[in-house]
Formats: structure tokens, sequence, C-alpha cells
């Protein structure tokens, strides 16, 4: 899966151009807010997704009398085996979007058509936010593999907030008590179903990254991933996890009373992640915390990869702060076989590339520098 050709118009700041991208590695230079984040997001959009920045749709569309309020974006892409054109249409904070000519009803419709992977400078909240950033991400890149999972999610967080307001409206109504028990049953089946998968994921992501973060250390490091569950099960059986969460209600309802919510499932559920044994949230240097991240999303792409059939693009906004030479020169020039954007600041990153294109962009005009 590659970009073949990516054309903006009143995008953000960009003025009205088209990318060329290489099949391989492409740097976006130049100094800050100068637009190079705007083009992987206007490349990202095109997952289905929202902005990676977190933006509504009417904040993307570009300030002036000669925008009209309105942003057109054009992805000619090669995937599944042939050539694809992807339409987004912005304009009064909506979205509209077409693929290979053919309008779609929203523009997450066209998720699974081009895939991405995405890193920025936000996503380093995974090691260094608490577990509701590592639970996301897990939960993110599963629903990538399997749409219908997003749906377990929602009937999962549904069933906890009923037994967290009956469990607030017990101490009230005793009589309530004895309803406790059908709401644990069920969210024991939801609850167990998500750390199966968590877990199964987790078996596939871990030795990619692991391999991943020995190459950008050069050997001279090792990750660990650890899924850690606040009702493991004893074993690996079908329904092994759905039992261990049941008994896990049971044993703590009279904590759970008097808390008010729920202390046990897959909600307060943690990735464990290390560097040479120790967590990466507590003593890992920032070049290390960012090593994580990178290696996370990167291992994220290969397992996409496998059950794609072909890579995923990948973007890595601002990634080379905080590495050392060493890992800027794996990033660039040995991370092959996929098609990756990566934009900097610091034009001696540049000069480490080997092979693929180079782009600068200024006050929002994108330029390609001169073959290497």
């Amino acid at each position: 899966m590659r970009a073949v050709s990516f054309s903006f118009e009143n995008y953000r700041n960009l003025q009205p151009g088209t990318l060329l991208p290489d099949a391989g590695v492409n740097v976006i230079a130049g100094d800050n807010a100068q637009g190079k984040t705007n083009l992987l997001e206007g490349l990202w959009l095109f997952t289905g997704g929202r902005s990676f920045r977190g933006a509504k749709d009417g904040e993307l569309v570009r300030m002036g009398e000669d925008s009209h309020g309105a942003a057109s974006l054009s992805l000619t892409f090669w995937a599944g085996g042939r050539e694809q054109q992807g339409e987004i249409h912005l304009q009064g904070g909506r979205r509209r979007a077409s693929l290979n000519g053919v309008s779609r009803r929203s523009a997450s419709a066209m998720v699974g058509a081009f895939c991405a992977v995405v890193f920025s400078p936000d996503h380093l909240s995974l090691v260094k936010d608490g577990p509701t950033e590592r639970r996301n991400f897990l939960d993110g890149a599963i629903c990538q593999l399997s749409p219908a999972y997003a749906s377990l999610l929602n009937r999962y967080q549904r069933t906890l907030q009923q037994r967290n307001a009956l469990l607030k409206d017990i101490p009230r109504h005793r009589e309530l008590l004895d309803t406790l028990e059908i709401w644990d049953d069920r969210l024991a089946g939801f609850g167990g179903a998500i750390m199966e998968e968590r877990l199964r994921y987790v078996e596939l992501l871990r030795p990619a990254a692991e391999a991943i973060y020995v190459g950008i250390s050069r050997e001279r490091e090792v990750l660990g991933l650890e899924y850690q569950m606040t009702a493991a099960p004893k074993g690996r059986e079908p329904g092994s996890c759905r039992e261990a969460l049941s008994r896990a209600l049971s044993q703590k309802r009279r904590d759970d009373l008097g808390a008010g919510f729920t202390t046990a499932g897959p909600h307060r559920d943690d990735l464990l992640l290390t560097v040479n044994g120790a967590a990466a949230r507590s003593f890992g240097s920032q070049g290390q915390q960012r090593s994580v991240v990178l290696s996370l999303k990167l291992a994220e792409a290969a397992v996409l990869e496998k059950a794609l059939g072909e890579p995923p693009v990948v973007l890595l906004d601002d990634v080379m702060s905080e590495l050392d030479v060493s890992r800027q020169e794996y990033l660039l020039n040995q991370m092959e076989g996929r098609q990756i954007f990566i934009t900097c600041c610091d034009p001696s990153s540049v000069r480490l590339l080997e092979k693929g294109k180079v782009f600068t962009v200024q006050a929002g005009a994108v330029t390609q520098e001169a073959p290497l």
C-alpha cells in the first residue's frame, strides 16, 4: 500500500499543490509552524479517522476570503493490487468523501481502503501518562484488525456504566442487591472477550516491537511488553478470562459497593512497558521513551501488514528529536518494504538519508528537493 499522488487545496496553511512521493522514504523538512504536520494529517484523513491532532473538521479549512470556507484533498493510492482514487471535501465543519468515484455515506466509511499508522509527539503519552492511554492504543489497533471489536467495547462500557450506577443505588435501596449478579454475569461476558482479544494482540505485537526496538537501539537495549490484568486467568483455555473476571467481581463486591464503582475488569488493565527490565514510564530517558512508542507504532504496522497482506503507510511526525544519530539513521534507512513519511526540523537528519525523496515546506509551500 502506498500513496502515489496527494493534492490539496485550501487545507490548513498549505498552498495549493501536489505531492508525488517516493515509494520508500519521504522526508518532509522545514522549520516549525510551516505546514509539515498538515501534510501528514491530510494523508491520515483518508484512513477514515479524525485528525490525529484532535482538531475538528471545521478547523482544517484554510482561513481567507479566497478559500470560500471549503477545502479539498485528493489521493491516488495503490492498494488491493490496483490504483485507487479518494476524494475528501471539507466545508461548514462537515466532511464528504468518495472512493473511486463513488460517494460514501460518511468519511468513516473509507476505513479499510487506505490504511496507515501514525506517530506524533502526542503519542508519547503512551509511555508518560496513565493506563488509559495504553488501553486506548490496544483497543484502537485491534479495531483496525477487527471492526466488530468496537461494538464489543461499546457493549462493555454500557454494561459497566449500568453496574456502576447500581453500585451507587444499592446502599440506599438494599432490595437491588439481588440484581447485581445479573450485571456481573453480563460484564464478565463482555469483559472476558475484551481481555482475550487484548492478550492475543499483545502476543502478536510483542515479537515485532521487541525486534524493532533492538534495531533502533542498535542491540544496546531490550524492550518488554506485558498485559497486566486486574483479573488474571489461571490458564489460556477458552472462557478462562470470563471465569477470572466473574470470580474477581464476586470477590471484590464489598469493595465495589464501598467505592461506588467497579474495581476489576479490562477498564482497569494496563500494558507494562520496560526497557532492560525497568519501567519505561518511570526510568526511561526521553530518547528511550520515544523509541518505545516508535517500536509500538511500527510493530502495529507489521501486525496490520500480516492481516492485510500488504504494508500500511507509516506517518512519523517530529520523530527525530530526542533520538541520537544511530537511531535516526535506522529509521531513515533500515525500514525497507514500506512507504514512510517523516517530518523533521534539523537539516542534519536529511543528510543521513541514503535513498528516497526530500520535500521542504516553507509558509505552506511544498517543494521537492533535488533527487538524492
